[in-house]
């Protein structure tokens, strides 16, 4: 996805470029393309999310861990830290590349969901799951900022509702998957499967950007040559 936050055009305010109500010109195949990409992002976030719900029961048996500290896991530790750096981080997102801003939230939670499956007492687990609340936090704000950039004002309540989808489908995943792979191979590598996918979708948009960029760059070498 390319940045189009800061369309031209516009006056400055405090030096940076104004925000118009217009969304800067995509075309629908590529508005079509960012929409799906930032549902199965948003659909991964909670997958993520979710998952440990479903683990609770073997991490506490396997980490010797009281109800008290289950808790803390599946609630506190995520959600303070997601409610706490939900605002800085759509701040980050009024000022700031978008799209870069989204790979980078996705890398760090999905990093720190892998984590998971290496902790080996409480207090590693409650670090990972904060980590996990702090690549979250930046995803939705962001991603409504990019709907509203890409979207005209008549298809917006549809956009954000498709995009919304991720909610359902990512959490049923979370419990579906997890629970399959928790009774397979064990509570650590249902953590490793969760986070994975996260981290593909993050390869394939850098390698798709430096493709880009390379294709982009080689034309206009061939157009100084024959210049």
């Amino acid at each position: 996805m390319t940045d189009i936050s800061t369309p031209t055009g516009e006056g400055l305010v405090d030096g940076r470029a104004a925000h118009v109500d217009s969304p800067a010109p995509v075309s629908a195949a590529y508005r079509t393309y960012a929409l799906w990409l930032l549902m199965l992002i948003y659909v991964v976030s909670f997958l993520d999310r979710q998952v440990i719900n479903i683990l609770a029961e073997p991490i506490k048996n396997d980490l010797k861990l009281a109800d008290w500290q289950l808790g803390l896991l599946s609630g506190f530790a995520f959600g303070i830290v997601y409610t706490i750096l939900g605002f800085p981080l759509a701040r980050a997102a009024d000022r700031h590349n978008r799209p870069w801003i989204i790979a980078g939230c996705l890398t760090a939670w999905s990093g720190f969901t892998i984590a998971c499956g290496f902790a080996t007492n409480f207090f590693w687990l409650v670090l990972a799951r904060g980590g996990v609340g702090i690549g979250e936090a930046g995803c939705t704000p962001t991603s409504h900022a990019l709907i509203a950039d890409y979207t005209p004002k008549a298809r917006r309540a549809s956009a954000l509702a498709f995009f919304a989808m991720g909610t359902p489908i990512g959490s049923l995943l979370g419990l579906a998957l997890g629970g399959y792979l928790a009774d397979t191979f064990g509570w650590r590598k249902a953590f490793l499967v969760a986070g994975l996918p996260g981290l593909l979708i993050v390869a394939t948009l850098v390698g798709t950007a430096s493709a880009l960029l390379f294709w982009l760059a080689r034309g206009r070498i061939r157009e100084e040559m024959v210049s």
